[in-house]
């Protein structure tokens, strides 16, 4: 089984459940005749704490970031993302004059339907395009959702993964999103638009132009970037979880290939770009920089353990200390000292 899987499978429910919080918030209204169209934040029932996020309690909302570009996030997203609490999936559309180019499919049907609510409110345009960002789950399990005739686009890893594990993917990510979410009618969908490794393919809209790019590794083999140079909004998929104090998920490793990434993406993008996060509400590049930065330092601090002749299980005890200005990340003490430090250490030991 692939090592995220794996590594999830150990550890993560444990780890989430014991944060997840209960928000109410205010003022945002989700998909207009969408599934959750009476589920407000103020009156559903709270979320299961043995999930990581409860997806039939998930209400999505768009914000329209710049003309005809909007932004779809979890709507307890802002409070949540400040808190450094995990939220479920992020994605968005754009309406062009001959039809729409859309960036995630979520989970499950709930979710892929509040998505379809969503666009069906701003237009009645046809939906062109769907970008899987990467082969998680929650980002491209909603595919077959959507309208025939819809061309998905994926990286070949993508595909490859999808193809290759998907009901693997599927079993797994049931224990840890519930067995009454949705997965169990689902069914991999092949893309009809595969992207090569540095791929940069512009998709137009009739007015609008959408950029799908491939900058490497970031935290799979197949991340995809939207990009709309003219309106400067960038969507990340996972690579950026959401705005600080989010830190990377290096369940693959490959902690140099993920910074070098990170840094090609923000050379990219203007100071005043707008980022769609995977897991957060629209934010700034602040939102990139923060785990460049967490990168930058880990990578230093690793460096210097090894040069101290410390063992792995020595460099975790002396980063859960001396890294904590990253603690606010509610899952620091899983992800840091469980999943990045030894991963980096590995990675670093055999460069030595």
């Amino acid at each position: 089984m692939n090592s995220r899987l794996a590594l999830f499978r150990r550890r993560a429910v444990g780890a989430l459940a014991s944060v997840l919080v209960t928000v109410t918030l205010a003022g945002q209204t989700p998909a207009p005749g969408g599934p959750a169209e009476n589920e407000t934040a103020a009156t559903r029932s709270p979320e299961d704490p043995q999930l990581v996020w409860t997806p039939n309690h998930v209400v999505l909302v768009s914000k329209e970031v710049a003309p005809a570009v909007f932004a779809v996030f979890p709507d307890d997203a802002a409070a949540k993302n400040a808190a450094g609490v995990p939220v479920a999936t992020s994605g968005g559309f754009v309406i062009g004059d001959n039809g729409v180019l859309v960036i995630e499919s979520m989970l499950n049907r709930r979710l892929a339907e509040q998505m379809l609510a969503l666009i069906r409110a701003q237009t009645a345009k046809p939906i062109l395009y769907l970008v899987n960002t990467s082969y998680h789950g929650d980002h491209s399990y909603g595919n077959q959702f959507f309208p025939a005739g819809v061309q998905i686009v994926q990286h070949v890893a993508t595909q490859a993964y999808i193809q290759t594990h998907f009901a693997a993917d599927v079993a797994f990510m049931m224990q840890y999103f519930g067995r009454n979410s949705g997965m169990d009618e689902l069914r991999p969908q092949r893309a009809q638009i595969l992207l090569q490794d540095g791929a940069r393919v512009q998709f137009e809209l009739g007015n609008k132009s959408v950029q799908v790019l491939h900058l490497g590794f970031a935290q799979t083999d197949g991340d995809l970037f939207v990009w709309l140079p003219a309106e400067k909004v960038i969507f990340t998929g996972n690579p950026i979880i959401s705005d600080g104090p989010s830190l990377p998920w290096l369940l693959d490793g490959k902690m140099d290939a993920s910074l070098t990434t990170m840094r090609k993406l923000l050379a990219l993008l203007p100071r005043d770009a707008v980022v769609v996060p995977g897991h957060g509400r629209p934010t700034g590049i602040a939102a990139i920089e923060y785990p460049i930065g967490y990168l930058e330092e880990l990578k230093r601090q690793v460096s210097a353990a090894i040069a101290d002749g410390l063992t792995e299980a020595e460099t975790v005890q002396r980063l859960a200390v001396s890294m904590t200005r990253y603690a606010g990340y509610k899952i620091f003490p899983w992800v840091h000292s469980q999943i990045n430090v030894p991963k980096t250490y590995q990675e670093l030991k055999k460069g030595t």
